[in-house]
């Protein structure tokens, strides 16, 4: 892990020393903080796809209609997203378009649980814009901003929530939960195979008891398998 980070923590520098921001974001993050070891380290910045391509020398375009490219680094790879804006959302799971920004308190606002919307450079100093520390220590998930947004916005964000149960043994926030028990419906407009890459990750969590508890409490698991 330590290789995997040291030689992310160069992409950082190499992206800053380009005068381009860039940070380590999400899960990667919350788990470091949580003392997990993650196996997937996502780095987002204010470079494009294309300033990152003419940067390094081995990139894959995996995502690059939404800013996202990959960095291969030996056996180490690093997804790499430039800071956006979300357009519209009109079928449940992807925005229409998507506008690059160079504001990461703008990226990080379209994100979807606050603990999952901390950043931390290369030196590990941690900035929180939407209050993810004190989800992390009071083991809650929670949308950022209006879950009924969030939910519309992308339907598999419920099920992501329940996966993120599974993993860490968090509650869900009161008014996420709320959210989901309104909008559980929408879940039957998602594509069966996004369904179950999420199913078989809440299966293999550790907590997937209670994950499953609560997916019965929300009435999900009627949708789904009613």
């Amino acid at each position: 892990m330590n290789d995997y980070l040291n030689k992310g923590r160069e992409i950082l520098q190499k992206l800053k020393e380009n005068n381009f921001e860039a940070f380590f974001v999400g899960g990667f993050v919350r788990d470091k903080l949580l003392g997990i070891t993650s196996e997937d380290i996502d780095i987002t910045t204010s470079a494009t796809p294309d300033e990152v391509i003419a940067l390094f020398k081995h990139v894959k375009e995996t995502g690059k209609k939404y800013g996202t490219v990959t960095i291969l680094e030996g056996e180490f790879k690093f997804e790499v997203t430039t800071f956006r804006s979300d357009g519209e959302y009109v079928d449940k799971r992807r925005p229409t378009e998507v506008t690059y920004s160079k504001s990461i308190e703008e990226d990080l606002s379209r994100r979807d649980f606050t603990i999952n919307a901390l950043i931390m450079d290369e030196e590990d100093n941690i900035n929180d814009y939407h209050n993810g520390l004190h989800d992390l220590k009071h083991k809650l998930i929670k949308t950022i901003n209006n879950p009924m947004t969030r939910f519309k916005e992308d339907a598999l964000r419920m099920l992501r929530a329940f996966r993120f149960v599974s993993k860490l043994g968090f509650d869900i926030d009161d008014n996420t939960f709320e959210a989901i028990k309104e909008l559980k419906s929408s879940i039957k407009d998602l594509a069966i195979e996004r369904v179950m890459v999420e199913l078989e990750k809440i299966i293999k969590g550790t907590h997937r008891n209670k994950a499953f508890k609560l997916m019965l409490e929300s009435g999900v698991a009627d949708e789904l398998y009613g």
